[in-house]
Parts: structure tokens; C-alpha cells; sequence
């Protein structure tokens, strides 16, 4: 078929692997928030945030729909949420957010993700001092006056306004600290605004300077910890 078809294939099954792997950790989002507080999204904070980030990453309605019925009839596992830390090569802290119904299978394959890439994983508190937790909501730049809404959010948890970029354009990601996460939320939806994606994230209070080569080190692991079926999400403190 020629290189052009296989590069073209290769590039097609990375996307569709990510994408994946995108629905099955909002799944796993879907049926933890479902199980905590019931399967209405009006009355569940955490089940309309994992449907607007399902949205994000065009997880089909009917998905979303099937996810939240299985989750409400009993029809899933129970996952449990374990956060492991460690660090990557050249000293670069890294959390690991999980979701699995095997905890003494999770940690075995985060260990060897650590292991394989030259990291090390620790205990319990090593380096998540170095982090935050975070409420932080993403939304499109179009049609909204960033400073009028800053003031507006201000009062309402917001603590961090930053203007960035996606594969969706110009985005401002708002942020706010773990307990005001719900107010902020409230906040952008009275608004009307259609936010791109809303989640808890750990957030770097301080990063680390690397040259090319060993800001690939750190990402091989990264890359690898991601790909893991029991992992959520990966944070890190590299710049």
C-alpha cells in the first residue's frame, strides 16, 4: 500500500486508541459520580462535569445515556480512586490518579511503569505537597468578555484566570481551590457559558527545568502511565 497508507494508518489508530481510552476513563467518571450521588445530573455536580467532558471528546449521547443506566442499576464494578506518587527521571514529581476494582494489580503496573522508565514510586505524601488541588474549568474564548466575567467570578471561588489554547482555538481556563469547585461550576452554568471541560486536576505550585532529552525521559513514563487501563490521569511538575 506504500508508506503514505501506513503512516496514515498508524496516525488513525493512535487517534482512535486515545479516544478509547478517553471514554473508558469517563466511564469510569460517569459511574463513580452515578454511584456517590445518584444517576440526575441536576442534583450530581460530578455527573454533569463527566458529561460535559464526555462532550469534550465527542463520546456519543447513547454511551453517556448507557453509561449512567448501568452505573444506576448496579450494572458496573465498584472503583475505587487511589492516587499514587513517585518521581520520573531528573527529579520530576508525578501523581497518578486511578480508578480500579483492583488495587493489587493497579499498584504492580504503576510500579513497573516507574521501574521501566527509570522513575520510583513512593509512598504515600512524597511529593504531593507540590501540588494543589484544583477545580479547573476550561471554556472557548468566543463571546465573553474575560475581564467583566473575572469579576464576576471572583466571588464566587475563582482564584486563577488564564488565557491558553487547545485543538478548539483560544480557551480561558478558570480555577478555583478544591472546596469552592462546586460554587465556581454553579457559577458558569447560571451563566450560560458551554464549558469545553470541568475536572479536578492537581496543580504544580512549583516546575522543573529540563533540556530536550530529558524532558522526553519524563514523557516516555508519562505517555506509558496514560496508556495504563487503570489510570484516569497523570500530573506532573515539569515546566
Amino acid at each position: 500500500m506504500g508508506r503514505a497508507f501506513e503512516n496514515r494508518k498508524h496516525s488513525m489508530m493512535a487517534r482512535w486508541d486515545k479516544m478509547a481510552k478517553a471514554f473508558t476513563r469517563i466511564g469510569k467518571d460517569i459511574a463513580i459520580a452515578v454511584k456517590a450521588s445518584g444517576p440526575s445530573p441536576d442534583a450530581n455536580p460530578a455527573l454533569r462535569r463527566a458529561i460535559q467532558n464526555a462532550r469534550a471528546v465527542n463520546m456519543p449521547k447513547d454511551k453517556v445515556e448507557s453509561a449512567i443506566k448501568k452505573a444506576a442499576g448496579g450494572g458496573v464494578e465498584s472503583y475505587e480512586e487511589i492516587l499514587y506518587e513517585g518521581y520520573a527521571p531528573h527529579g520530576v514529581a508525578v501523581l497518578v490518579e486511578t480508578a480500579t476494582d483492583n488495587p493489587t494489580r493497579t499498584v504492580a503496573n504503576v510500579r513497573m511503569h516507574f521501574n521501566k522508565k527509570n522513575g520510583n514510586l513512593g509512598n504515600s505524601g512524597a511529593v504531593s505537597y507540590l501540588f494543589k488541588k484544583m477545580g479547573v474549568i476550561k471554556l472557548l474564548r468566543q463571546g465573553v468578555d474575560r475581564d467583566t466575567l473575572e469579576l464576576e467570578l471572583i466571588d464566587h471561588g475563582l482564584e486563577d484566570f488564564l488565557d491558553d489554547e487547545n485543538d478548539k482555538g483560544p480557551i480561558y481556563v478558570l480555577r478555583s481551590s478544591f472546596n469552592d469547585f462546586g460554587a465556581l461550576q454553579r457559577a458558569v452554568e447560571e451563566r450560560k457559558l458551554q464549558a469545553l471541560s470541568a475536572e479536578v486536576e492537581y496543580v504544580p505550585q512549583t516546575l522543573v527545568e529540563l533540556g530536550d532529552d530529558e524532558i522526553t525521559a519524563v514523557l516516555e513514563l508519562v505517555d506509558r502511565l496514560e496508556q495504563d487501563d487503570d489510570v484516569q490521569r497523570v500530573f506532573h511538575n515539569l515546566a
